[in-house]
This record gives structure tokens, C-alpha cells and sequence, in this order.
């Protein structure tokens, strides 16, 4: 037996039909307005469509800054994955990098006084004098006039040379900052000469610069370094010939106790030798003998040493 339907169910099947019965015919008084009253449905529609439109508006805004999102996102993924290479390669050469070469023992180059003190007589005035020249100190009576720079100065001292500084182990690239100032146009100093030695491979963690210093910093600079290997005074004036500069490296006596590069820039008429000592002003302000010169050079003969002849193209006794 079939249960009769309850009034509640039986009044909201009613409401559904009257209010399907409404929307009917207003969908078709609606249709037949757009078609005879096209003003007012205009009208009656605007609301509906501005409506519409606002909401797509919203949709594309949202759309738009969903993808700016993806693609920032995305750069900056790549950005770490890019960084995270990099670091990667680094922390990879540094561990499989050799072992830094350490320098021979009389090869190291630390700024200290010199094992013997006086030396040649001071210069006269007439010969040679430190001049300062639109700011720079100028050596005069050499080969050529020369850019001085003193690697103990306030300047300089505690500029870094790698890890370590300029002032105790920066001769080397103080003495090719003379050098290279002074023959080339460049406007340099021993900062910059320094940040090149590093560069190139030629700095000695606490042992100041490898001997290929000299070679490695010319070549660069446009110049050429070649080995004077006959060592002989006369050797010696005639190398100091035209424009001519020498780089020599001291061993122990009158200019250090271990290791020292100075420059050899010209000979007096009395036959004397003079130097720019990058650690010494005084020093570069004395007249030395040739024997004394000699005498005193490193006994390193690896990568040209002691001594090297610096000139312009073509390269001395080319």
C-alpha cells in the first residue's frame, strides 16, 4: 500500500514548479524584450554584464600574476641552481688544486733589515735625487727617470698581497710596479701589480712572490724579461744601456737577510750602480759598486734569477 505523500514534500514540489514556471517565463518575456524593447533590456542587462565583465577582469589579473609568480619562481630556482654550480666548482678545484709549492728558504722575500748595515757612499744631488713630479716620487738620474714606491709606506704596508700584505712581502710586485710605471704608459702601483701577481699565479703564501714574478708581470705589462746570464760588471753597464732597466734578486747582505728584489736603473760616470730598493729610500739614494752587486745576488737560478734584463720589444740581445 503506497504511503501518501507528507504536506511539507508536497509544498516545496509545488514552490519548485511555481518558481520554474517564473524563470520560464521570464527567460521568454526577456527574449521578446531584447527583440521589440532593445533599450530596455539593454537596461535590464547592463548590470548583469558589467558584472560578468569585472569578474573576467579578475580572473585575467589573477591569471597574470599567477604566471609572473611561476616565472620569478622559476628564475629564481634557476638563480640557485646557476650559485649552486658555481660553489660547486669552486669547493671542486679547491680541493683538487696541488698543493701550493713552497719557496726554497733563501728564496723568501719578508722585508727586515739587511744582515750588513752602511754600503755605498750617498749620492750626490747632482746624480741622482727623489723628486716628487704631479704627485708621484721621481728617481732622477738613471736610465730613465724612475716611478718610486716604497713598500713599507702608509700607503701601501698594509694593502694585501694574497693573504699576506704588501709591506713584509710585496718587493717583488712593488720592485715591477717601478719597472713597469716607469718604461709603459700604464698608470699602476704595487696594489694593482700585487692583484696581478695573484692573479697569474705568481704569489708564495708567506714566502712573498715566486721567482717567475718578474717574467710573468713584464710579459703582461708588455714588456720582456730576459736573464742576464753572464755576470760580470761590464755585463752590468752594458745591459743598463739605452732604456734599459735590471731586476735583480738580493740575497743576504747589504739590502736583506734572506731574499730581496730591488731594480738596477743606471750607472754614474764614476762607474757606480744605481738602485731603486722598494724597502729602502736610503738605499736608493746610494751609489753601489758593481762587484758589491754581484757579489750579493741570490744564488737562485730558476725562472731567470738573479738577474733579469727588462726591456721594450724587441727584447734585449734579441
Amino acid at each position: 500500500m503506497r504511503k501518501s505523500a507528507s504536506p511539507s514534500r508536497t509544498r516545496r514540489n509545488l514552490a519548485l514548479i511555481i518558481l520554474l514556471a517564473v524563470l520560464c517565463v521570464g527567460a521568454v518575456e526577456l527574449a521578446a524584450c531584447s527583440f521589440f524593447a532593445p533599450a530596455v533590456y539593454e537596461q535590464i542587462t547592463a548590470p548583469v554584464r558589467q558584472g560578468a565583465q569585472t569578474a573576467a577582469l579578475a580572473c585575467g589579473r589573477a591569471a597574470a600574476a599567477l604566471s609572473q609568480a611561476s616565472e620569478e619562481a622559476h628564475r629564481l630556482v634557476s638563480r640557485r641552481i646557476s650559485a649552486a654550480g658555481v660553489q660547486t666548482a669552486v669547493l671542486w678545484s679547491r680541493l683538487t688544486a696541488p698543493k701550493e709549492e713552497a719557496l726554497p728558504e733563501e728564496d723568501i722575500q719578508l722585508a727586515d733589515d739587511p744582515v750588513l748595515t752602511g754600503g755605498g757612499p750617498a749620492a750626490d744631488p747632482a746624480v741622482t735625487e727623489l723628486n716628487v713630479i704631479n704627485g708621484q716620487e721621481i728617481l732622477t738620474g738613471g736610465t730613465i727617470p724612475i716611478v718610486y714606491f716604497n713598500q713599507g709606506s702608509e700607503t701601501w704596508a698594509d694593502q694585501p698581497y694574497g693573504t699576506d700584505d704588501i709591506g713584509r712581502y710585496g718587493c717583488g710586485p712593488t720592485a715591477m710596479a717601478m719597472v713597469v710605471g716607469s718604461m709603459t704608459e700604464a698608470d699602476t702601483d704595487p696594489l694593482q701589480m700585487a692583484q696581478l701577481a695573484v692573479s697569474l699565479g705568481h704569489w708564495a703564501k708567506r714566502g712573498g712572490s715566486y721567482l717567475s714574478v718578474v717574467e710573468g708581470l713584464a710579459s703582461a705589462s708588455g714588456l720582456t724579461a730576459v736573464s742576464l746570464q753572464e755576470r760580470t760588471p761590464d755585463a752590468l753597464m752594458d745591459a743598463l744601456t739605452g732604456s734599459n732597466l735590471l731586476v735583480a734578486l738580493m740575497g743576504p747582505g747589504h739590502f736583506t737577510k734572506g731574499g730581496h728584489f730591488i731594480v738596477l736603473r743606471g750607472v754614474t760616470l764614476s762607474g757606480k750602480i744605481l738602485v731603486a730598493d722598494p724597502n729602502s729610500q736610503e738605499r736608493s739614494l746610494m751609489e753601489w759598486e758593481p762587484e758589491l752587486i754581484l757579489e750579493e745576488l741570490s744564488r737562485s737560478t730558476s725562472d731567470g734569477a738573479p738577474l733579469w734584463v727588462i726591456s721594450q720589444n724587441p727584447p734585449y740581445g734579441g
